[in-house]
């Protein structure tokens, strides 16, 4: 056990491992327990406590089901009371003033957890950076909203309690990071998948913008899961509640955790929607963005070049020129002709590409760039990247175990007879870039590691790293990566063995998902 640390709800102690030099400090509380009548509400001050308390285990994860293959977690059970966050450390004192990385886990908001050792800060506390990861609720306990929610909110909203908790984590860092060594002005936040869309919702919120001074987002933009009016939002819920036989919030804050979760089997991350509330989000986000209201910081920001496979758009069909066009037909009609232009399918190898392609813009690669694009256009810095890099192979003791759609491994040989054959993956698919980035390819013992891997990894870290503690990704040792918009074309980063700057030859893509998604959200 360490030395305690203070913090404003008491005293922490915690480990130091000597064999990297760095300090932990697991299962800290950063909020009250949000059960009973707090199941719902904005998270609450912790309680404060006497004396010391151990901080060397995983609190519990939030209530989530087992919906992704490619999670496992060292948390301490599920449960309902689940705000709690993790810290490693280098120097454990106040003098030391070092930058700060606080990481949100993804999981489209629906599963996730800081215990996962892909998260784990260890290796960016070697490189002196305190690193922290943030538990907040999920699925109908983060993002349920109800009109008797609404009423009793001090703000006259309900929703985004998801997101309101990570709000609640950076407040702590604010006043407690510093007693942990880390510097409160020098705090940059990141995320992959759900995790990036955090990201970018904390930018945007006037109750978060001005906590943070540094974001990486990666594979996702709030675009991807777009927020819905607080009205539509409260008459979703309405339905669902009225399914459950829950005539009242009464009835449904005594509903059993278990009861509520087992209810939203087979639910998707998008019946899970963040809301305009008029308080999180005065309006909507993506306008706000588009005018420029977000936090002006600098951000590092990219996607992986296989997001989704072609199988997401052509289920089991072959990938053939006729099934290809005619899928496109069916999701484009009349501007068909103009994605066939964008992504050609003239062949079956052509078609394999370019499904892959739409697959993934449709996916999270359009969200990722407009959020860039805008940012860009604000006028701050933006570098942005692009993940080449394919996994090896899986080691042999993974036996029948498949790869799933968007990153995931299913373990389960009767499960992976039901999914849909994958093929290879021909580049880096959704989520693996995340061991990479954060140094634990070694805590990921599904892949057969390389020498390659390991370079890969080495130069994804120190971008993270020089990025964190600057807010330029840039130094010694390192190809040089120009912001984006910096000379006349667009230039972004390839992240690959032999990384190297690329002109971007794909806007007319973006801009077409651009007008698309516009249209789509316009009144008829």
């Amino acid at each position: 056990m360490t030395s305690p640390v203070t913090t404003t709800a008491g005293k922490v102690s915690g480990a130091f491992d000597e064999s990297i030099g760095v300090y932990r400090f697991q299962g800290i509380p950063f909020a009250a327990p949000p059960v009973g009548d707090l199941r719902w509400k904005a998270p609450q001050p912790a309680p404060r406590w006497s004396g010391v308390r151990p901080a060397i285990h995983f609190g519990p994860r939030a209530m989530q089901l087992p919906v992704f293959g490619d999670m496992n977690f060292r948390s301490d059970g599920m449960s309902e009371d689940c705000l709690y966050l993790n810290v490693w450390t280098p120097e454990p004192f106040p003098a030391a003033r070092l930058p700060v990385l606080v990481y949100f886990y993804g999981g489209g908001f629906i599963a996730g957890d800081g215990s996962e050792p892909r998260y784990d800060g260890a290796q960016m506390a070697r490189r002196g950076i305190v690193a922290v990861t943030v538990n907040y609720r999920l699925n109908i306990f983060g993002f349920f909203a109800h009109p008797e929610l609404s009423a009793e909110s001090p703000q006259r909203c309900s929703g985004n309690y998801g997101l309101l908790d990570q709000h609640a984590a950076l407040r702590w860092v604010q006043e407690n990071i510093a007693a942990f060594g880390g510097d409160p002005g020098r705090v940059t936040i990141a995320g992959e998948s759900a995790g990036a869309i955090s990201v970018n919702a904390q930018m945007v919120s006037p109750l978060s913008r001005d906590l943070i001074a540094g974001a990486i987002g990666s594979s996702g933009g709030i675009g991807a899961l777009p927020p819905v009016p607080l009205e539509e939002a409260e008459q979703r819920w309405l339905a669902f509640a009225k399914k459950l036989g829950a005539s009242s919030l009464a009835e449904l804050r005594a509903m059993p955790a278990e009861k509520l979760l087992k209810a939203t089997a087979n639910m998707t991350p998008r019946e899970f929607p963040i809301v305009v509330d008029g308080w999180f989000f005065p309006r909507s986000p993506l306008a706000m963005l588009a005018a420029g209201e977000q936090a002006r910081t600098p951000l590092m920001i990219g996607w992986n070049s296989e997001e989704m496979n072609y199988r997401a758009l052509l289920g089991e069909q072959a990938p053939t020129p006729e099934h290809y066009a005619a899928v496109v037909r069916e999701l484009y009609g009349e501007q068909a002709d103009e994605v066939l232009r964008l992504y050609p399918g003239e062949t079956p190898e052509q078609v394999e590409q370019s499904a892959t392609d739409l697959a993934g813009d449709r996916f999270l690669v359009y969200s990722t760039w407009k959020w860039a694009d805008e940012h860009r256009k604000a006028g701050c810095p933006v570098y942005r990247y692009y993940y080449a890099h394919p996994r090896p192979p899986m080691v042999p003791e993974m036996g029948d175990a498949v790869a799933g759609l968007a990153g995931g491994v299913i373990r389960d040989s009767d499960a992976a007879a039901q999914v849909i054959a994958m093929p290879p993956a021909k580049g880096a698919v959704h989520s693996a870039d995340i061991e990479y980035a954060m140094g634990n390819l070694a805590t990921n013992r599904v892949y057969a590691w390389t020498a390659e891997d390991e370079q890969v990894s080495a130069l994804m870290q120190g971008y993270y790293a020089n990025f964190v503690k600057t807010g330029d990704p840039n130094g010694s040792g390192l190809p040089t990566w120009p912001r984006l918009g910096e000379g006349a074309e667009e230039q972004y980063m390839v992240w690959d063995v032999h990384p190297h700057v690329r002109v971007e030859r794909n806007r007319a893509r973006y801009e077409f998902h651009d007008r698309f998604c516009q249209n789509l959200s316009s009144p008829a």
